[in-house]
């Protein structure tokens, strides 16, 4: 990642979060408000961190909810040059840890059908389709892949055969 660290993400940071969000996801931005809405229920069930260069530009964003078992990544973003250097991979680690941390056993999320290159991200991160929400991201129209991962294998079925 080439000096870029991960932090919690802090109020004082939302304006360039915001600023970033905007340039990401144009049409379906979320508003400041609804990004302080976010950090205000952290740490509870929510968990928030940016990507910062040494010089302190923020380059990154992820957000988690967490609640009862599952989590859902609710945010991933990074800076266009910034992307496969590694920061979009470490924001994702960083999510999936702290989603254990707090003992989900299965994480979800929602990606835009026509975004390959987060396909291929959730993928090599061991997230499999789960279902399709038609017209999700709007005002685009575009549809929404909703993918999962489990993160406790699941517990044995039937009968354990003892060899004698």
């Amino acid at each position: 990642m080439s000096g870029v660290v991960l932090r919690p993400m802090k109020d004082a940071d939302l304006p360039a979060v915001h600023r970033l969000e905007r340039l990401l996801f144009p049409e379906d931005a979320w508003s400041e408000e609804m990004l302080r809405g976010e950090l205000a229920d952290q740490p509870r069930t929510r968990h928030y961190v940016v990507a910062e260069e040494p010089g302190g530009e923020i380059v990154g964003y992820a957000g988690l909810a967490a609640a009862g078992g599952q989590a859902d990544v609710q945010t991933i973003g990074v800076r266009a040059d910034r992307r496969k250097s590694g920061v979009g991979a470490a924001l994702l680690t960083e999510l999936l840890d702290e989603a254990a941390r707090r003992n989900s056993e299965t994480v979800f999320l929602e990606v835009r059908a026509d975004n390959d290159a987060a396909h291929r991200l959730y993928e090599r991160f061991g997230f499999v389709r789960v279902g399709l929400r038609k017209r999700y991201y709007q005002p685009s129209n575009v549809d929404a892949i909703v993918m999962s991962r489990s993160l406790r294998p699941r517990p044995p079925m039937g009968f354990k055969r003892e060899d004698r």
